[in-house]
């Protein structure tokens, strides 16, 4: 129906296939997906600084401070509003929403995910929400990328591949980092590092840094150029300031997922907006560098001007000593995390990514002060460089996206001098936080569901698979009371199969009864009535969840009881079959799709 109402489409597509090959139309589609994404930063980008100008205006700029702590809970009320009585469905987080499109609905999203997140993110960062625009941003390009293929009728590869064209225009457009962005979208969307991959990639990066090249100069959001020297004497506080910001990654892991898990609990959206929203508010109040974003402090932790980084607070008097710089920094890099997860407690619409760069800049910094002050080198290291690297420490280890760290800080800093000390300092973060904690923070609950699409070929196939596009129903249920008799009649006479699934009065699965199992006895009428079900069932050899078990699960479970068919139940009741066989066509068929 979507396609019969655009006007002259049809035509299109038949003038598309005599003409374009299916790479050359993806390519021109790259190019306009990447032109999309990049509006959207723009537009998203815009709406929010109006907001923060707005607030920051000479009409309250004297009570300015008075008002950290009600700006944040009336942005996150304004948001919720929209969300319940505009757009009537949930926005999910930005990037987590569109890893679960592509894993469980083939890359499909819904088309108000395409505007959804230009209504809300800017009214929760603007007002003061401590979070970022760069999740929602992907959001909308993804959504635009995967509702653009859906009306061309692109098959479930190609649309995965035009949602991650999106994503990389998004992320070219905000940092003006075009390499990093394609690397993000291969790292954290699982795509193919191909040349049919790679092309379509690099036109919608390009196509995205050229719109915000048009719209915002050569401004970025970090405007910082590196002037000090990489020493290899500083090679052993690069491994070090690795391992702290492992120990970051972990910690702010674990407090977004129990402070998420704690006010998901509370049912009432009302009663999580006010305790999340006044719990926001207070802490913005007396730290009040965790109002918003964070890029003004990262700039100026690059620049070492404390004052207006760390904001005004009671310890303003006391920024000459730089024990007390040290410990506001540590401050940040505590609360931070605390900040960003309740805004999302509340209900507010934003991503990770900003607050990941934000702690590890004040991470970086703060480690660089200390080994400085404590007179262990003759020679200071430099502060910048260690802040930048931070930025990368604790972004590959959140993120699990060491590369995307290593050359999005590179573009930033307009040159390769820090590609050594980044690439130490992410590998070292990356490879502690994944023995510890083997996902990110955006595929957690994807992986703890079975539902993670990885660079893993079997293991996406097999997240792709819809259990019940396989499950087998024309099997004949038994009841535990039925004679021989009545299975012979009710059951062998009536069913095609061979194998009969054993019910109990309340229609709870009991076991199965094999037609071997009746073979010897089933012609000895004598029997009929003395011999009951209960008698000649048998235990299933296993059993197949249909609302925890993954296929992946699924699949190990037919190894492992080397039976040819298991029986599917929900909530102990029965549903039906899945056969091997069908199972392993399934699979067949979804790898030709994945791989076309």
């Amino acid at each position: 129906m979507f396609l019969k109402s655009v006007p002259g489409l049809q035509k299109f597509l038949l003038w598309k296939t005599k003409h374009l090959s299916q790479q050359q139309f993806i390519l021109i589609l790259s190019a306009i997906i990447g032109f999309a994404a990049g509006l959207g930063a723009v537009l998203i980008k815009n709406l929010t600084h109006f907001i923060q100008n707005l607030l920051e205006g000479n009409f309250i700029a004297n009570y300015h401070h008075a008002f950290y702590f009600i700006f944040p809970i009336i942005g996150l009320a304004l948001t919720v509003f929209i969300i319940k009585k505009i757009l009537r469905k949930p926005v999910g987080h930005g990037i987590p929403s569109t890893l679960y499109a592509i894993s469980k609905r083939k890359g499909l999203m819904r088309s108000f995910q395409m505007y959804g997140s230009i209504l809300t993110a800017p009214l929760t960062v603007g007002f003061g929400g401590s979070v970022g625009l760069e999740g929602p941003t992907v959001a909308t390009g993804a959504s635009l990328g995967s509702n653009i293929s859906r009306l061309f009728r692109m098959n479930q590869s190609a649309r995965t591949l035009l949602v991650g064209c999106a994503a990389a225009g998004a992320m070219s457009s905000i940092f003006k980092a075009p390499i990093a962005a394609i690397i993000f979208a291969i790292e954290v969307f699982s795509l193919d590092l191909t040349l049919v991959s790679m092309l379509p990639l690099l036109t919608a990066s390009v196509s995205a840094i050229l719109t915000s090249y048009f719209f915002f100069g050569s401004d970025t959001i970090l405007p910082f150029e590196l002037h000090d020297n990489f020493h290899i004497s500083e090679v052993p506080f690069y491994m070090i300031l690795g391992c702290i910001c492992a120990l970051g990654s972990m910690y702010f892991t674990i407090i977004y997922f129990r402070i998420h898990s704690l006010f998901g609990k509370i049912e009432n959206k009302f009663t999580r907006l006010l305790l999340a929203g006044a719990g926001l508010g207070i802490i913005i109040y007396f730290i009040p560098p965790l109002y918003g974003e964070g890029y003004g402090v990262i700039n100026n932790l690059l620049a070492e001007n404390y004052i207006q980084a760390l904001g005004t607070n009671f310890l303003n008097d006391f920024l000459d000593n730089i024990w007390v710089v040290i410990l506001l920094l540590a401050g940040l890099v505590i609360f931070k995390i605390f900040a960003t997860s309740l805004t999302f407690a509340a209900g507010g619409v934003g991503g990770i990514f900003a607050p990941v760069l934000f702690m590890g800049s004040a991470l970086g910094h703060c480690f660089a002060l200390v080994v400085n002050h404590l007179g262990i080198i003759d020679k200071p290291i430099s502060t910048s460089s260690f802040t930048m690297v931070g930025m990368a420490g604790l972004m590959a280890g959140v993120l699990h996206a060491p590369l995307t760290a290593i050359f999005l800080i590179a573009e930033l800093t307009g040159g390769y001098e820090l590609f050594v000390p980044l690439m130490i300092t992410a590998l070292i973060s990356y490879m502690i936080t994944n023995t510890v904690q083997p996902h990110s923070v955006y595929t957690m609950e994807l992986a703890q569901r079975g539902e993670l699409l990885t660079h893993d070929k079997d293991q996406t196939v097999l997240t792709l698979l819809d259990i019940n596009q396989i499950i087998e129903r024309d099997f004949v249920p038994l009841n535990v009371t039925m004679t021989l008799g009545d299975v012979i009649h009710e059951g062998v006479i009536k069913s095609p199969r061979n194998i009969f699934p054993v019910l109990d009065q309340e229609e709870n699965f009991m076991g199965i009864i094999l037609l071997d199992d009746i073979r010897p006895i089933m012609f000895k009428q004598h029997l009929y009535d003395e011999i009951t079900v209960n008698d000649i069932m048998q235990r299933a050899p296993d059993t197949i969840d249909l609302q925890n078990d993954s296929m992946k699960t699924i699949m190990k479970k037919f190894q492992n009881s080397a039976a040819w068919n298991l029986p599917v139940v929900k909530e102990n009741k029965y549903v039906g079959f899945i056969s091997k066989s069908k199972m392993l066509t399934a699979y067949r068929q979804k790898l030709i799709e994945v791989t076309v």
